[in-house]
């Protein structure tokens, strides 16, 4: 289970020639069966049954195949042997069948296998591991996608035999375990038996240089020397001597040896770890703030099988007692190889749910206890044995052995024996975009953003980062640093400042964190708006932006006439002029439908123009469906921060986009209508406004569900009354007369600790202490807010209520998120609303 030997040639057992074939074959099995040779022994099974098909001989071969990692042929000899089986005579052999089924990538036989096997065993422990295969199973049929790509060291490391339990050095140096020999080797009572070694190799811009076995203060002759770790400052090295039997591992202990680099001392066994049991895979980590060594063992009082422990360092090679892991990190299966990395320990089982054998688990300490095991994921692990992960000093390369088949050569099946593998892990980026418009949302040009990292302890002291002004647009990006704390600031001629703060710190993959900014207008401040213009050229799409269309419709609505109008301007103005109109869909729906459906309503842009005069040949109406997705330009990514100018609205981009709300409006852009020039003037000059201008509409009745831009941080300055909230904006108002005044209890709510999923709910209370009637016309928050609340007004020293709902479903961090409150009442001598603020955050868990 813990070495694979591989044994010599038939002639080793022959036996004289007077007897069958099969005769001299199955004496000469069980003579190496009682030697535990089981590579030779199953070689002379095979053969023995060849001659006859002996069924008595199915256990023997399906159950020494799995041992030697066969899979391919255990699970052939398993199913001949359990599909006559109908008394479940061999009922705990249908586990290791659909163990090698599972190892052979064959999830959905093997589902049924452990299906069967739990309805039939009367052993609990062993059904216990099943139930764990069936879910492993459910995770490898789900397909999710590799995170890592491993690929095997070169052929100077990797041979046909086994190799594993990679460290890597302090100095980039490669320490591993295998056999000093390029034959088969031999397991007897000879002196000359081969030994496992450690070797050590090195890396050159070629690849790895040819290993050298440790001398013999290392290397000792008689056991086998493995399992390799070093310590933090590379001054101690730990392992492991084992003597064997077999194939099997009759005595282990952990030894370490003092030194560095190329100078090692002599090996000196380790105390308080080693007993009566087998003490294997030893590795330096921390607890509590000291030193301690973890380690593999089967010593009694464990969980089943090898367990996870771990002793304290007490100094030259003297540990405590041994501690058991306990029950979440060990199972009735065996734990093995931990590797210990920045308070993260990583370990292999087989009693968790897995991909294949054994797969890579981690926990992280928190300082008092282990969190759950999470499965490291697919790359990491296979349908076979991956084992031995570790990493290198940063964190972002490693190494693991499998088992997996590879292209390498093989003494045996593809699965028999252990290669070591190198792997790099995705580096974690950050970035910061940030927009900053008016309240109206358009784009402020000739802002300037300050970056500075502020303290998780005060938010006072800042340090600057970095600060950036932008002339020609409203679009900032910053990369960001990992594990801090920022704190933005947005300052722009003409409109009062703004800042936030945003954080990397639990950051788990990459991200781009958006920040969008609304800002103000000082009061009495006019800020000049100079005309801007845009040039059209030929075969140039242009986007109008009011042509909308009712649902599975096709008919001109009033509100894309002011867009068409435009187009009937030009038309006129350029008489030679002819242009394509095109309308396009998202990617819902069947093709067909949404090709039919983008034909007929570029028609019906048509038709308008030619009932207004435009002579047919001028205009061509084509229909685009899904086919062409809008590609993002300057002004979209100034709007939409989580686009950049390379992006193009593909069904790949809108699916991968972080919330549904960036999804819809991804969706939104998609469906449009655009004109282009396809002769006449190759360019034409005009205004920006006339692209863009809405058309004019009546005042609509106050919508209770209609989301309203209001500001994100209202400016600072002296309060008119110490009875006004900050957060209102009567806070400024010098008069209060004739105003309702919204007073409550509390405004600020703090959630805690939230998952993803659930919800959470307050009722805010209020009483309106001014000397006029309340009338809300609208609460406005985020899509992951719902709001409660009567619509009758609330007479002067009456009381009222709002309960708020928060959704957490579609968040991915933690956030602090307004409420504001838009009054049918109107500030004191303006025509602006009154807007009260109420506001709640929540930290975000798994």
């Amino acid at each position: 289970m813990l070495f694979l030997l591989l044994f010599a040639s038939v002639a080793l057992y022959a036996q004289p020639l007077r007897k069958s074939s099969r005769e001299a074959n199955m004496e000469a099995a069980e003579a190496a069966m009682a030697e535990k040779n089981y590579y030779q022994a199953v070689t002379l099974l095979e053969k023995a049954y060849e001659e006859i098909e002996d069924e008595s001989l199915l256990p023997q071969l399906a159950e020494m195949n799995y041992q030697l990692r066969d899979y391919t042929k255990a699970a052939r000899y398993y199913s001949r042997l359990l599909r006559k089986d109908k008394q479940n005579t061999f009922i705990d052999l249908r586990y290791k069948y659909g163990r090698a089924l599972k190892m052979n990538g064959n999830c959905e036989e093997a589902l049924e296998e452990f299906q069967k096997f739990i309805g039939a065993t009367k052993d609990e422990k062993l059904k216990e591991l099943a139930q764990y295969e069936v879910a492993g199973c459910e995770l490898a049929m789900s397909k999710t996608k590799a995170k890592v790509t491993p690929k095997v060291l070169d052929k100077n490391v990797s041979n046909a035999f086994s190799e594993y339990s990679p460290s890597l050095y302090r100095d980039g140096s490669l320490y591993f375990v295998s056999f000093d020999t390029d034959e088969v080797v031999i397991a007897s009572d000879s002196s000359e038996e081969k030994s496992a070694m450690i070797f050590k190799t090195t890396k050159t811009d070629k690849g790895w240089n040819k290993p050298e076995p440790l001398d013999q203060k290392i290397n000792r002759e008689g056991f086998q020397n493995s399992f390799v770790s070093f310590s933090p400052d590379g001054s101690r090295m730990y392992f492991t001597r084992a003597i064997m039997k077999g194939n099997e591992v009759s005595e282990s202990k952990i030894f370490y040896s003092q030194g560095g680099g190329d100078s090692w001392g002599a090996a000196e066994e380790c105390t308080g770890v080693n007993g009566e049991y087998l003490s294997l895979h030893p590795v330096v980590g921390e607890l509590f703030g000291k030193e301690v060594l973890f380690f593999t063992s089967n010593m009694d009082g464990g969980e089943g099988g090898l367990d996870l422990y771990y002793a304290s360092y007490k100094g030259e090679g003297v540990y405590g007692d041994p501690i058991n892991l306990g029950p979440k990190i060990n199972t009735p299966g065996d734990e093995v190889t931990p590797f210990y990395f920045d308070g993260t320990l990583y370990f292999s089982s087989n009693g968790h749910p897995g991909y294949g054998g054994q797969d890579i688990f981690f926990t992280v300490w928190n300082g008092q206890v282990w969190s759950e095991p999470r499965n490291l994921g697919n790359g990491y692990n296979s349908s076979t044995d991956d084992q031995y992960f570790s990493l290198d000093r940063e964190g972002y390369k490693g190494f693991l052995t499998s088992n997996r088949p590879s292209t390498g050569k093989s003494i045996r099946a593809k699965t028999c024996c252990d290669d070591i593998y190198e792997f790099e892990v995705p580096r974690i980026k950050a970035d910061l975009v940030v927009g900053v418009f008016d309240v109206g949302k358009k784009p402020l040009k000739g802002g300037t953003t300050n970056l500075g990292t502020v303290s998780t302890v005060s938010t006072t002291e800042i340090t600057p980062v970095d600060q950036k002004l932008n002339t020609n647009g409203n679009r900032f990006d910053f990369p960001l640093v990992l594990d801090k704390a920022y704190k933005i600031k947005v300052t722009v001629p003409g409109y009062f400042p703004d800042s936030a703060q945003v954080t990397t710190i639990g950051l788990k993959e990459t991200k781009v964190l958006e920040k969008r900014f609304f800002l103000r207008a000082l009061p009495e401040t006019k800020v000049k708006e100079e005309p801007e213009y845009d040039t059209i050229t030929t075969e140039q799409p242009i986007l109008l932006d009011n042509i909308v269309y009712g649902y599975n419709d096709d008919k001109i609505t009033p509100e894309s006439e002011p867009d068409l109008n435009l187009v009937l301007d030009l038309m006129k103005k350029y008489p030679e002029m002819v242009i394509e109109l095109s309308s396009h869909t998202d990617y819902r729906g069947r093709d067909e439908y949404n090709q039919d459906l983008s034909q007929r309503r570029a028609e019906s842009a048509r038709k308008w123009l030619l009932q207004k005069g435009i002579a047919s040949s001028r205009i061509q109406a084509k229909g685009y469906g899904e086919a062409q997705p809008k590609p993002v330009n300057e002004k979209m990514a100034s709007e939409f921060l989580f686009m950049t100018p390379k992006d193009t609205l593909t069904q790949d981009f809108i699916d991968n986009l972080a919330t549904k709300e960036e999804q819809e409006a991804a969706h939104q852009l998609n469906r449009r209508t655009e004109f282009k020039i396809i002769k006449g003037p190759t360019k034409i000059v005009i205004k920006r406004a006339e692209l863009r201008k809405k058309p004019t509409t009546t005042k609509p009745a106050p919508n209770r569900n209609k989301q309203v831009q209001v500001p994100d941080t209202l400016p600072t300055a002296t309060p008119a009354k110490d009875t006004i909230h900050r957060f209102s904006t009567l806070y400024y108002a010098k008069d209060l007369k004739g105003v309702p005044i919204m007073h409550f209890t509390v405004r600020e709510v703090d959630f805690g600790k939230v998952k993803k999923g659930e919800k959470r709910e307050y009722t805010f209370e209020f009483t309106n202490k001014g000397d006029a009637d309340l009338k809300i016309a609208i609460i406005s928050a985020c899509d992951c807010t719902t709001t409660d609340y009567a619509t009758d007004p609330v007479k002067p020293g009456e009381s009222g209520k709002i309960k708020v709902t928060f959704d957490s479903t579609d968040k991915t961090e933690s956030e602090t998120i307004d409420v504001d409150i838009i009054l049918e009442n109107t500030m004191p001598g303006k025509d602006s609303p009154i807007i009260e603020r109420l506001q709640y955050k929540f930290e975000l868990v798994k």
